[in-house]
């Protein structure tokens, strides 16, 4: 499995929100401005995240984007399921994919099985606040 830059990046968008809660609704602009990432980039990764129902938006002057959930009940599994397309570590796994024909007699599936569910229950077990915590500036510096 490889995380896209659009995963990653939604990852930091999601982060920036969370550390800025409490100004309200924040603009993309100022994301993108504090992030490094385009704005037109940040657009596109929105629509994903806003029909996972994780954000709200709000258009207008005092426009943005804000989380709908608590950073305690978001996990980085949610955040990349939402904007990747594909969190199995190899297309055999993909639900009515039949590409290798192999499949009834195949003895590696049950280890990219595994692999795939250890990789979601890491992602899961994972809270947007504590990549928010993660990220402060005194833990950084330790």
């Amino acid at each position: 499995m490889k995380i896209s830059t659009k995963g990653r990046y939604a990852l930091l968008l999601i982060i920036d929100l969370a550390q800025h809660q409490d100004e309200g609704f924040v603009s993309l602009k100022e994301i993108a401005n504090r992030q490094g990432i385009s704005k037109k980039y940040l657009e596109q990764i929105v629509i994903p995240l806003n029909q996972a129902h994780m954000l709200s938006s709000n258009r207008g002057s005092q426009g943005g984007y804000r989380l709908i959930e608590n950073p305690r009940t978001i996990s980085v599994y949610d955040i990349l399921s939402a904007t990747e397309e594909c969190m199995l570590p190899v297309s055999c796994l993909e639900t009515g994919n039949h590409l290798c024909g192999r499949e009834n007699q195949c003895m590696i599936k049950w280890m990219w099985e595994g692999l795939s569910e250890v990789t979601q229950d890491y992602l899961k077990s994972i809270s947007l606040q504590d990549l928010v915590d993660h990220t402060t500036p005194s833990k950084q510096t330790r």
